[in-house]
């Protein structure tokens, strides 16, 4: 539980990071950038730990598709971007493809686990 909540502060931190990004890009002076910096390195770091009990395939989907979709509509919101049908399908087909990977992760780890079963 603890690596999926460092997992959880990975992805915050660059959904935090990259809409500061975005700020520091439309204003004066360097504060956006400051946060920018600190909350991408933070999410790395956070994303380092928490690969060390999460599969890494598991982990990285997560954290770049949750950021993907939060970003993208926190962008629509906060500086009035838009959102057309065909972000709305790129979205729907990545959250699709994050459930794809996870499942057939949980499948492979069970699959390990039979008896008889060799692992190369």
């Amino acid at each position: 539980m603890f690596y999926w909540i460092l997992l959880a502060f990975a992805i915050v931190a660059e959904i935090t990071g990259t809409l500061s990004m975005k700020w520091a890009s439309i204003s004066d002076g360097s504060t956006g950038f400051i946060l920018m910096l600190a909350m991408i390195t933070l999410s790395y770091i956070f994303l380092a730990f928490a690969v060390k009990k999460i599969a890494l395939g598991v982990a990285y989907a997560l954290w770049e598709g949750i950021g993907i979709l939060l970003i993208t509509l926190f962008s629509v919101l906060l500086f009035d971007e838009t959102l057309t049908m065909m972000k709305v399908a790129g979205l729907s087909t990545l959250v699709v493809g994050i459930v794809l990977i996870k499942s057939g992760t949980r499948k492979a780890a069970a699959r390990k686990k039979e008896p008889g079963h060799a692992t190369v």
